[in-house]
């Protein structure tokens, strides 16, 4: 370590209110891992939640380290190893090393991060002495195998409900066991936890997944998910404060978790299952504690707009000083009572997500909103002179034309025009802000079986709505990079041979393109061909907690146009 990576360190902690540093010793030390910069893994509120989960372990400890930020490459010249920020001490010396992985693209940072610590990349090149190298989060949950040859452990599922298992034999078999007898004994006894190496792939000629076995009779031949039943019984908020985050100046609780919706195109509807809410009652008890901290709350949930006590919970906030904030809201519970406490807390802009432009590609998705409900949500936000709205779309979705592209146009000036109508001339929208992304299948959902639309094809689209738009003054048109979305649905949809890519990728600094040269993997496999439905797909290990009877009746459904299942009717595994 080096006084100018100990006095960086340093400098973190000193912007920060509510960090915590336990005494080493017989402790289980585990370094939990963002793969991406400090300010984007602190923004991550799963990610602060399972480091105070650790820390609150009686026999645990939990330190935090991030990719080092640009610029910074000389704090770790002449073989300097990356070090933890609460005891600036090396990884090498942590029992465990835990990555929390939101995001599929953030991968070959793993890489990264190990190699500049001194941790074999490899689970077969590390030793007894070498720390245990664990993932988990979302983006594994839905499918870790593109990672299975770095990780020697996956917990799969919540958090809240994997890890105090886990941290229990951990702490108390970590030392005494060798590595591989206390994998062993992970695989046999946590619910949710997967050791890729107990598990034997085989594939044909044509790469399809022809079996998959476990190496001991006595391990799981499905991994399930859990899941917390009761979100009351245990806090789920921003437990570190700093202002460096992009939600620097707020204090952010979880409001729900899962979906009632069932949208065939989010794992949250399917994976996350089932919808849950906090209470009022802890929810004001979190509230009370951000506002002590920041002026304003952030509500964070995959459903917030359906939370019962939405708007007294809304309420409470303003009346006690302090101001709100809240992600993308449904259309058809977009009321005039919220609208008008958005506006009184100084929100100046909405977001809502139409997804699609024509009624036809929104029964598709199964989103459940009618151009009824969208006008409806306009009139509102006149109603309160609230005059800008973030207007989320999707490109590529399954049946898509170039007439959805023209929809999303038409859509878009009914709404300005509607807008002006209704307001009798007096004020239209200042700003319309159309976001646009590409959909990217996902494991677990209806369109699993899905390939990702051409690149081309989504470049051209979103050419076709930008050109429609230019003379639109109040609507300005966002996008993503295509290219990057054809990386990410690799790594969401492939299987144990996309790991060579990463080695490869990794080995040269990150040039794709050239890995994809070297490297005998074919990437369109993955990325470009529509699936079987009765192909053994690399995650169908996985207990997600819906049956694939109940994907596939929901995939057939949105190619035929007919209506979707109800979800509260469909068991959970």
């Amino acid at each position: 370590m080096t006084w100018k990576q100990k006095k960086r360190c340093l400098d973190l902690l000193a912007g920060e209110e509510g960090w915590s540093r336990k005494v080493w010793g017989e402790t289980l030390s585990v370094c939990l891992a963002y793969p991406n910069l400090y300010r984007t893994g602190m923004s991550n509120l799963g990610f602060q939640a399972v480091y105070a989960l650790i820390n609150r372990h009686p026999a645990s400890l939990c330190e935090r380290v991030f990719l080092p930020e640009p610029g910074d490459e000389a704090l770790y010249a002449d073989g300097a190893p990356l070090i933890s920020i609460e005891s600036q001490r090396p990884l090498a010396d942590f029992d465990i090393i835990a990555f929390s992985l939101s995001f599929e693209n953030d991968y070959p940072q793993v890489l990264r991060i190990l190699e500049m610590a001194g941790i074999p990349v490899e689970t077969t090149a590390r030793g007894e002495r070498d720390p245990l190298v664990i993932g988990g989060g979302i983006a594994v949950t839905l499918n870790p195998e593109p990672l299975a040859d770095f990780f020697d452990l996956f917990l799969l599922g919540e958090g809240e409900v994997v890890l105090p298992g886990f941290l229990d034999l951990a702490a108390s078999l970590r030392r005494d066991l060798p590595r591989e007898a206390f994998l062993a004994r992970i695989q046999k006894e946590v619910a949710g936890a997967y050791v890729p190496r107990f598990y034997q792939v085989t594939t044909g000629e044509d790469g399809r997944i022809t079996a998959r076995e476990p190496v001991n009779p006595a391990f799981p031949r499905r991994i399930v998910r859990p899941w917390a039943a009761d979100l009351d019984a245990f806090p789920t908020e921003q437990g570190i404060t700093t202002a460096d985050t992009e939600f620097g100046g707020m204090f952010v609780t979880e409001v729900s978790r899962g979906c009632l919706r069932g949208c065939r195109f989010c794992a949250a509807g399917f994976v996350c299952r089932p919808a849950r809410f906090r209470s009022a009652a802890v929810l004001l008890a979190s509230f009370r504690r951000g506002l002590e901290k920041r002026k304003t709350i952030g509500l964070l949930g995959t459903a917030v707009s359906d939370h019962p006590a939405l708007i007294p919970l809304c309420r409470s906030i303003i009346d006690a000083g302090g101001s709100l904030a809240v992600g993308s809201l449904r259309m058809d519970r977009f009321s005039a009572e919220m609208a008008a406490l958005l506006k009184e807390t100084g929100v100046e802009t909405v977001a809502l997500a139409p997804e699609a432009g024509s009624q036809r590609l929104r029964d598709v998705i199964r989103k459940g909103i009618s151009e009824g409900d969208i006008f409806s949500a306009v009139e509102k936000l006149m109603d309160c002179d609230m005059v800008q709205a973030r207007l989320y779309f999707m490109v590529g979705l399954p049946t898509e034309t170039d007439e959805d592209m023209d929809a999303i146009v038409q859509l878009v000036k009914g709404m300005e025009h509607h807008a002006r109508r209704y307001s009798k001339g007096r004020k239209g929208f200042r700003r319309l802000t159309l976001s646009i992304n590409q959909f990217i299948p996902k494991p677990g959902t209806p369109f699993q079986w899905r390939p990702l639309t051409d690149t081309a094809v989504v470049k051209r689209r979103i050419r076709r709505i930008t050109d429609a738009l230019r003379g639109e003054k109040a609507v300005r048109v966002i996008h993503d990079v295509p290219k990057w979305n054809y990386i990410q649905a690799l790594l969401s949809l492939g299987d144990r041979a996309v790991g060579r890519l990463l080695l490869a990728v990794h080995r040269l600094g990150g040039n794709w393109a050239r890995a994809f040269r070297e490297v005998n993997v074919n990437a369109d496999f993955y990325v470009y061909r529509r699936k079987e439905t009765d192909e053994i797909l690399p995650w169908d290990f996985i207990d997600h907690g819906a049956e694939k009877t109940v994907l596939i009746s929901e995939y057939r459904k949105a190619l035929s146009g007919s209506p979707g299942t109800d979800l509260k009717s469909v068991p959970i595994n």
